[in-house]
C-alpha cells in the first residue's frame, strides 16, 4: 500500500526517467510534491525503496531505479481496466475564439464517497465544479470527494473528485458507486459472481466484499477523476 504522497513521488520519477533519461534531483521533487524540505523527500524514497518499488544505486549521484508501479489489475484473465481521466484544476487550457460550444459544465457536488471503508451516504449537493464537456456522456452527471486509499493502483487518490455518470446497473469490470444497506456509499470495481456481487478494491491492503444483490444498490459509473495539485 502507498500513501498518496509516495504514489505521487513514484509516478513523478517515473515520468522524469522516461522523459530524460536521468531522475530527478531532491530539489526537484521537493517542489514537485510542494514539501517544504528535502527531509520529506528522504523519507518517502526510503520507503519506497524498503516496499520494492525503486532501487537506488550507491555511489552514484540522482541514481533511482523504478523497479514497478503499482498494478492497474490482475494479470491474470481478460479484465476491463480503468484509466482515469484526469482534469487539471484550471481545466487544462485556455479557450479561445468561436468556442463557446466547450464552456465548462457545472457539475453538483453531492458528498464524500469512500475507497476504503464505507462511510456514510451522503445526498446533499453542497456546490459545483466546472468540467469539460468533452468529459460527459449522455445522461445526467455529479461529483463526489473521495476518502480513502482502496482505489489507489487505478489511480484513483484521496482527494481527488470522482466524476460519476448517474446509472442503476453495471457490467462486471466497472467502477461504481455502490449504496450498501441503503446507508453505506463507497467506490468500488463492480464485479458478479455467480448469484452474488462482489466490490473489489484496487489495493491488496482491503478486502473483496461478498454481497448477495438485494444489499447492494448501483447508483452511478464512475467516468473521471478531477485533481487539483
Amino acid at each position: 500500500m502507498l500513501t498518496r504522497k509516495q504514489y505521487e513521488l513514484l509516478r513523478f520519477i517515473s515520468e522524469r526517467v522516461k522523459e530524460c533519461g536521468v531522475p530527478p534531483s531532491f530539489e526537484e521533487m521537493k517542489d514537485a510534491l510542494d514539501l517544504r524540505s528535502k527531509s520529506g523527500i528522504h523519507r518517502l524514497i526510503t520507503a519506497l525503496e524498503d516496499r520494492g518499488f525503486i532501487r537506488r544505486l550507491r555511489n552514484r549521484a540522482r541514481a533511482i531505479e523504478v523497479l514497478k508501479l503499482p498494478e492497474l489489475a490482475s494479470s491474470t484473465g481478460a479484465r476491463r481496466v480503468f484509466t482515469p481521466n484526469v482534469i487539471e484544476g484550471n481545466l487544462g487550457r485556455a479557450r479561445g475564439a468561436g468556442e463557446d460550444d466547450d464552456r465548462p459544465v457545472a457539475v453538483p457536488i453531492m458528498g464524500r464517497i469512500a475507497a476504503g471503508t464505507p462511510i456514510e451516504a451522503l445526498q446533499t449537493r453542497c456546490s459545483t465544479v466546472n468540467v469539460p464537456p468533452d468529459m460527459l456522456g449522455t445522461g445526467d452527471h455529479y461529483a463526489l470527494e473521495i476518502r480513502g486509499d482502496s482505489m489507489i493502483e487505478a489511480g484513483i487518490l484521496d482527494g481527488d473528485l470522482a466524476l460519476i455518470q448517474r446509472n442503476d446497473s453495471a457490467n462486471t469490470g466497472d467502477i461504481v458507486v455502490a449504496l450498501i444497506d441503503e446507508e453505506e456509499a463507497t467506490l468500488k470495481r463492480f464485479r458478479r459472481r455467480g448469484a452474488a456481487i462482489a466490490l473489489e478494491p484496487a489495493n491488496t491492503s482491503y478486502e473483496v466484499r461478498i454481497l448477495p444483490p438485494s444489499r447492494v444498490k448501483i447508483q452511478g459509473k464512475l467516468i473521471g477523476l478531477y485533481r487539483k495539485y
